[in-house]
């Protein structure tokens, strides 16, 4: 199967005061069968996900990956942001990426990681035109309990010092088994190594809302974790599943792997189980 490849700068349609985004995109020559928006994790963007896309698009699956503001080649202040819902109209400007290129085609969103927070929140509040949400290690809590003292600093650094960055301590080999990857990580330029003061309290406060809201999501549910994330808690993560209002949810944990579940050296046996899964939701009856 051939693969049609784009990317470029996002022209925004809101406030023009907005900063530009970036998409990446892999389409199957004649068509898709369905289209996955994708939005990647903190301090991540779209072009790490260019094998999960081209494997996608061997199944018929169209992809789309967007950069959120702050993010790979978005414009922004790296990892910031003054209102979690900056990153929510990010989301819905991959929308309109997505509804252009699929000429029809069902449309299903994915989140990764602190993505899977953006994804997860951007559906509970605009569930259409999304047929299914598919989540991988979303960020609804830490994998390691933070000093509270440093808790406590992170919240008046919010309020007096916003774009304060500190350390993330986010290193490849926390990510993935597979060595060469773990590399790629930590000397892809791209990947910034500090969290903002604001960011880690909008998150915050973003994860409490998606944890109470869940019960009100209607869509499809696809969520894969590692059992072994030191980033995303699995614990908050299958909280979250348990208490989703959807009727059809599949909880798929990965015994032993880290953070990057679609980077670990297993990551095509989960990308199948993701095609099979958004293709029987998607097809024609």
């Amino acid at each position: 199967m051939t693969i049609e490849l784009d990317e470029g700068t996002v022209t925004r349609t809101g406030s023009s005061s907005s900063p530009s985004l970036y998409f990446a995109s892999a389409m199957p020559t004649g068509g898709a069968k369905a289209v996955l928006a994708m939005v990647p994790g903190y301090a991540d963007h779209g072009a790490r996900y260019a094998h999960v896309m081209g494997a996608l698009a061997e199944h018929g699956i169209g992809s789309v990956a967007i950069d959120l503001r702050g993010h790979g080649r978005a414009q922004g202040p790296r990892g910031f942001c003054m209102n979690f819902d900056e990153f929510l109209d990010d989301a819905r400007e991959l929308r309109g990426l997505v509804e252009t290129r699929a000429k029809g085609a069902p449309l299903v969103l994915f989140g990764h990681s602190f993505g899977g927070l953006v994804a997860a929140l951007s559906a509970l509040e605009e569930p259409s035109p999304w047929k299914g949400l598919v989540l991988s290690a979303p960020f609804f809590g830490l994998g390691l309990e933070v000093p509270r003292i440093k808790v406590l600093a992170g919240k008046v650094a919010s309020r007096l010092y916003p774009k304060l960055g500190l350390p993330s301590g986010l290193e490849g080999k926390d990510m993935t088994h597979d060595p060469a990857k773990a590399k790629t990580y930590d000397g892809d330029p791209l990947v910034f190594k500090n969290a903002t003061a604001r960011w880690f309290t909008e998150a915050t406060a973003a994860q409490q809302k998606a944890l109470s809201s869940a019960p009100r999501l209607a869509l499809p549910l696809y969520m894969t974790f590692g059992t072994a994330d030191k980033v995303a808690s699995f614990t908050a993560g299958k909280r979250f599943f348990d208490a989703a209002g959807s009727k059809d949810k599949t909880w798929d944990p990965r015994e032993g792997l880290f953070h990057e579940v679609l980077n670990e050296p297993s990551w095509k046996d989960i990308v199948e189980n993701i095609a099979r899964w958004v293709l029987a939701r998607t097809s024609e009856k």
